[in-house]
């Protein structure tokens, strides 16, 4: 979870670099788990005022954390060597969206492309020097 964290509190807006797949997709979980919160709790209040006021908080909420998942996106697409412009695909209904959750969901490319070095660099090499040392 620390990789969702700190795409919220180091990454807010950072559009360079390379994120991981594990990265992406623990900000996506934590993205979820924060909306399902709000949504079961919207739905268990019977006031409205209280609704209000929770709906009012989860648009702060979803506008504090839009920055940092389209950060994140962008640097994910970085990771399978292509341009953060590619998150405009997914404005074409259905298609798009299909398509840009398939290329998230690809492996992100191995060394270094134009967007920054591998961020499994470090651990490709320890896992690499592990199984070198077992054969």
């Amino acid at each position: 979870m620390d990789l969702a964290i700190q795409c919220i509190t180091k990454k807010y807006a950072t559009f360079t670099g390379r994120a991981r797949r594990k990265e992406y997709w623990l900000f996506a979980l934590l993205y979820f788990i924060v909306n399902l919160v709000f949504a079961v709790i919207g739905g268990s209040l019977y006031s409205a005022s209280s609704l209000q006021a929770l709906n009012t908080v989860s648009i702060v909420i979803v506008l504090v954390l839009f920055l940092p998942s389209l950060a994140v996106t962008v640097r994910r697409l970085h990771d399978t060597d292509r341009s953060g412009w590619w998150v405009l695909i997914s404005l074409i209904p259905v298609i798009g969206t299909i398509w840009l959750l398939v290329l998230l969901v690809l492996p992100g490319t191995r060394g270094s492309n134009n967007y920054g070095e591998d961020p499994l660099g470090s651990d490709t090499s320890a896992t690499n020097a592990a199984l070198s040392e077992t054969s």
